[in-house]
């Protein structure tokens, strides 16, 4: 395994940042680390990259533990955060060229034009940093962050701010780069994590709670039970709609608009015969399709 992390825990005065996280990270995987803002995320990529250390626990890459100063630690290593700080007055080459210094490249000026060529920079590569889209801004910090060819790359909201087709270019890169190496991404961007990632970890108060593959985090949602969204012609009194046997919630999205949550049993049936039953009039009927972003917003509600 690529990365492994044993029972981490950070404490920011008496709030618990990370509280006993465990998992492993295997070569050429894909993981998506999701989570709302303030669940922690952050704070373990920067334990995993060397620039925080746990209060207690500890992390291991490519069976090497990470902390101290170890500088053959942070050689296997590729950081994008979240912020993406650059030098803004050199040329994109010039930056490059700077940063191949710091790890002591022996062939800069050969691995800063692979890494042109890789991230798609052929264009901008005579422009200061500050002339650049926010999207070309990204692929140099994705171009620094490989420069030294680490085995694990750790991404911090890479798409964070971009257009829709600044997106898919580094989206696709991403993809690109995954083949040859282990890379660990942070997002809000669900789409993101269906389109990328072989895995998701979803970490809630610093826990993790929740792990698997995208299809099978799908698929609670559907195990977990249905949501109906009903909508009446006419306002209907919640209580007597709640009386239907099988629905466990009820939720209010407008004055005759209605989410109903059940269990396996399909409610559309039931809630056809209340409203035949009240002499109502049901205007909509759809069973919503079960998605990450619902699975999501369920487990770290």
């Amino acid at each position: 395994m690529s990365v492994r992390v044993d029972s981490v825990t950070k404490i920011y005065g008496k709030q618990r940042a990370l509280d006993g996280v465990s998992f492993t990270v295997d070569s050429g995987e894909i993981v998506g680390f999701l989570g709302p803002n303030g669940a922690g995320k952050s704070t373990m990529m920067k334990i995993i990259t060397g620039f925080l250390h746990p209060d207690e626990g500890s992390v291991w890459i490519n069976g090497e533990i990470v902390g101290g100063n170890n500088l053959g630690i942070r050689h296997q290593i590729g950081y994008l955060p979240e912020n993406n700080p650059l030098y803004s007055d050199l040329y994109v080459t010039e930056y490059l060229e700077y940063v191949a210094g710091i790890y002591h490249i022996k062939t800069v000026q050969s691995r800063v034009k692979e890494m042109i060529g890789l991230t798609g920079l052929q264009s901008e590569k005579h422009k200061k940093i500050r002339a650049l889209s926010k999207g070309y801004r990204q692929r140099v910090g994705i171009a620094q962050a490989l420069i030294h060819d680490p085995s694990v790359l750790i991404l911090d909201e890479p798409t964070s701010g971009l257009d829709p087709s600044q997106i898919v270019e580094i989206r696709q890169l991403i993809r690109n780069i995954s083949t040859s190496k282990t890379v660990m991404l942070s997002t809000h961007i669900m789409q993101e994590v269906e389109a990328l990632c072989n895995r998701i970890m979803i970490i809630n108060h610093g826990k993790i709670v929740a792990t698997d593959t995208p299809s099978n985090i799908k698929a609670l949602a559907t195990a977990s039970g249905q949501n109906i969204l009903v909508e009446f012609a006419e306002s209907i009194n919640p209580d007597k709609l709640n009386e239907i046997q099988g629905i466990i919630e009820i939720r209010p999205v407008s004055e005759k608009t209605w989410l109903v949550r059940g269990g396996a049993t399909d409610l559309r049936p039931l809630i056809f015969r209340f409203a035949v039953a009240n002499n109502l009039t049901i205007l909509t009927l759809n069973k919503q399709e079960s998605s990450l972003e619902n699975v999501f917003l369920e487990i770290t509600r």
